[in-house]
């Protein structure tokens, strides 16, 4: 049986206004590529994220990282409005609390971009411990 492919690539839509219309834009982005990869986590699974992000002109100084991490985790899990305790959309990670690590970095697009950002969604893996305890 092959093994399960767990590593996840997509671009990322340009960030819009308002946040939870890019939060259904982030979603559709990485629900297509999950769905084309035939990647599908697991409650088990611990995952790690490596974002980011191309911000243009004044943008880059007024978006904070934690606002927008915020809105891909939620995208991720199924959030994008309604009540608290309510997915308004397919989860495709099934909960947040299985994220270990997280690089994010904001950037001025390159022009071959196109204001496409990258979420690379993986496994996470402990680090070994070296040496003598």
């Amino acid at each position: 049986m092959p093994k399960k492919r767990l590593t996840l690539k997509v671009r990322l839509p340009p960030y819009r206004h308002p946040r939870l219309a890019w939060r259904h834009d982030l979603h559709d982005a990485v629900r297509q590529a999950a769905t084309k990869g035939r990647i599908a986590y697991a409650p088990t699974d611990l995952l790690e994220l490596t974002v980011v992000l191309y911000l243009a002109g004044d943008a880059l100084f007024v978006h904070d990282v934690d606002n927008r991490l915020k809105d891909i985790m939620d995208a991720l899990q199924g959030r994008a409005g309604g009540k608290k305790g309510t997915l308004t959309l397919n989860p495709i990670i099934p909960n947040d609390r299985q994220v270990f690590r997280v690089t994010i970095e904001k950037m001025a697009p390159y022009r071959q971009s196109l204001g496409l950002g990258h979420l690379t969604v993986k496994v996470y893996r402990y680090p070994r411990k070296s040496g003598r305890a």
